[in-house]
């Protein structure tokens, strides 16, 4: 929203004053540290009666939505540009919103509505805030947003340092005037598809919650222009009021005498992964990894809510002074910009206000690597169902979290089946929640005492899901079943980017493959077990015992010279088929699979759970009239062992 050349001037300032800007203006009474959380409550076990179909992972894309950058918005230009980001960030004058004179109570929403539209035609999810002194102004926006009608009812201040107004924030007339908005604020837009954060706003400069040099430090000579704690606990408590699905996030660990410590509320670092002073402090990471006194992460192990990430969004700014090198260090830092792999890792940060991303290179792998790491990055580990399915089927996945923060909406996880076309044909609605997939590990600070930095501990699981679909209305055939998660967006304009996995097989418009279904009867099918007595087995190859194999055996030891031959495939015709292989490897092996004497194929098996759980793997080949023979081998290591054969 602020014009270049009013964030350049901004930056230039924030320079000037060094660590002044980045204090608040209280200083509530510290806290011990949380300290380690405590692990979630393990995952259900996937049903062991399903097939358990593997999925290879892939990188995440580095513009899935709720994530990563965001860049200002500048009405009419084109926000796809620059590094891919899904998320716009904006500023709002109170004035330009309560523009009635005469009457605090009416509001003028459509300054808003006109920047979340518009974000909403390039699929991005809006970021803002309220602000009522913004020293110079923003360049579209007034730098004095106090509403008028609280001319004659609240007392105003010169902040001569900014040469801005401050309004008496401790007014009784302005703290009703402004909880009565905040109630209308959420009354409107609570869970509006279209936002993806609420910065709380509203006091002091650019709404971040300080007025230095008029702050409770008064020995420099400046009085106190804050409201005291108490009443900015009562805007808080407003704004957790107002909004039960939107996130909201405050500047500062200890904002409003810490009143934010329990409510729904996050934070937001707007001086992300800078160091400052002389020596060089850090103003995001902790004491004890270099950062300064009032660094945000040290105020928030003051504070005890270094752990707030679990439930409530961390956001912010990279500093705009490091952001055109920021990452080009990766992951450690240099100068003026500080270890970025840490500071994302122990803040938990999902997304980050960057305007100079603009310049960066989409195929940078520091931002890339960077950007994965932030916020969610969910992968399918295994989808779990019948190769063959009539009138209902049980459906599962195991769903992993490789990111520094969980998906913190309630977005919809939808089945699907795709025809041989690519075309949905039906679709499932589930009660899947992906707000439970928690980061698989998350880093120590070294005040909890539980080993050197980098210490890395076990915390979230391969969350595993399932439900049962009804297939009554789908047609016998062969289909690939999908997954796909609803982005809310999509009901107010089809652009919306899509949340997607990080798996060799998402595809572009949101559908995740999870493998190969047949509906219907088995008709046209060919199943073989491994263990069956035609077969040959060469070798140290033998039949096994297996609870988790259809015929209660496997075949193993199969590979380094031992092989196994199926002898009894049949196909009325010749022509290509698709062959799957059920097999069991609790580590990735690779098998040949030779067709009639033909040229070996060579087949990746990704790992299963165990050695009795059951995995999939289908090629396809091609097969003549009459019987064949199918030949697993590995003439260099060991293969799978292999449940049994299926020809569709």
């Amino acid at each position: 929203m602020p014009s270049l050349l009013a964030r350049s001037c901004r930056a230039a300032v924030a320079l000037a004053l060094g660590a002044l800007l980045t204090l608040p203006s209280t200083a509530p009474v510290a806290a011990a540290p949380q300290g380690p959380p405590p692990r979630p409550a393990a995952p259900a076990s996937p049903d062991p009666s399903l097939t358990v179909h593997p999925l290879t992972a892939a990188p995440g894309p580095i513009d899935n939505p709720l994530k990563g950058f965001a860049r200002f918005y500048s009405p009419g230009s084109n926000q796809n540009q620059g590094y891919p980001h899904s998320l716009t960030w904006t500023y709002f004058g109170l004035s330009e919103i309560m523009t009635n004179a005469s009457n605090c109570g009416s509001y003028d929403w459509s300054l808003v509505d006109q920047a979340l539209n518009e974000s909403a035609t390039y699929g991005n999810q809006v970021a803002m805030r309220f602000y009522m002194e913004y020293p110079g102004g923003s360049g579209t926006h007034p730098a004095n947003a106090i509403p008028r009608c609280f001319d004659g009812h609240v007392a105003y201040r010169n902040n001569a340092y900014w040469n801005t107004t401050s309004p008496d924030y401790d007014n009784a007339y302005l703290l009703t005037a402004v909880k009565n908005f905040i109630a209308a604020f959420g009354a409107r837009y609570d869970g509006d598809p279209r936002i993806g954060f609420i910065h709380t706003g509203l006091i002091g400069l650019w709404g971040e919650w300080h007025t230095w040099p008029y702050d409770t430090d008064t020995a420099d000579g400046y009085p106190n222009y804050m409201p005291t704690d108490a009443h900015g606990t009562e805007i808080l408590q407003a704004f957790d009021n107002a909004f039960n699905t939107t996130k909201l996030e405050v500047r500062y660990p200890g904002a409003g005498g810490a009143g934010a410590k329990n409510l729904n509320i996050g934070y937001h670092d707007d001086s992300f992964c800078y160091r400052e002073g002389s020596p060089l402090a850090g103003v995001t990471l902790p004491a004890s990894l270099g950062g300064a006194s009032y660094s945000q992460l040290q105020r928030a192990l003051e504070q005890g809510v270094e752990n707030k990430w679990i439930t409530n969004s961390m956001g912010g700014e990279v500093r705009p002074e490091i952001q055109s090198q920021a990452f080009n260090y990766w992951p450690g830092g240099s100068g003026q910009v500080d270890n970025m792999k840490a500071c994302i890792e122990l803040e938990h940060a999902t997304w980050k206000m960057n305007e100079q991303s603009a310049n960066y290179s989409p195929t940078d792998p520091n931002v890339a690597a960077a950007v994965r790491l932030m916020g969610y990055n969910l992968g399918v580990t295994n989808a779990y169902y019948p190769n063959t399915v009539s009138g209902t089927a049980k459906i599962g996945v195991q769903i992993s979290n490789d990111g520094v923060a969980p998906f913190y909406y309630p977005w919809t996880v939808t089945l699907g089946l795709k025809n041989s076309a690519g075309t949905v044909v039906k679709t499932w609605d589930t009660p899947w929640d992906l707000r439970t997939v928690m980061p698989r590990k998350i880093r120590a600070f070294p005040d909890w005492g539980v080993g050197a930095d980098p210490t890395y501990r076990d915390f979230g699981y391969a969350q595993y899901f399932d439900t049962t679909v009804n297939l009554s209305g789908v047609a016998n055939a062969g289909y690939q079943l999908v997954l796909r998660v609803k982005n809310p967006l999509e009901t107010v304009n089809a652009n919306a980017k899509k949340l997607r996995f990080a798996n060799a097989t998402q595809n572009a418009d949101g559908w995740l493959g999870l493998g190969s279904i047949t509906v219907g009867s088995a008709a046209g099918a060919t199943t073989v077990e491994a263990e069956n007595p035609a077969n040959t087995l060469t070798g140290g190859a033998v039949v096994a015992s297996c609870s988790g194999c259809s015929g209660g055996a496997k075949v193993g030891y199969v590979g380094n010279g031992a092989t196994l031959v199926f002898t009894t495939v049949s196909s009325a015709t010749a022509g290509n088929r698709t062959l799957t292989l059920s097999y069991l490897s609790a580590v990735a092996r690779t098998a040949t699979v030779k067709v009639n004497g033909g040229t070996a194929t060579s087949v990746d098996f990704p790992a299963t759970a165990d050695w009795n759980t059951v995995g999939t793997r289908s090629l396809t080949v091609p097969l003549v009239a009459g019987n064949n023979t199918i030949t697993i081998a590995n003439p260099t290591g060991w293969a799978p062992d292999i449940d049994k054969l299926t020809i569709t």
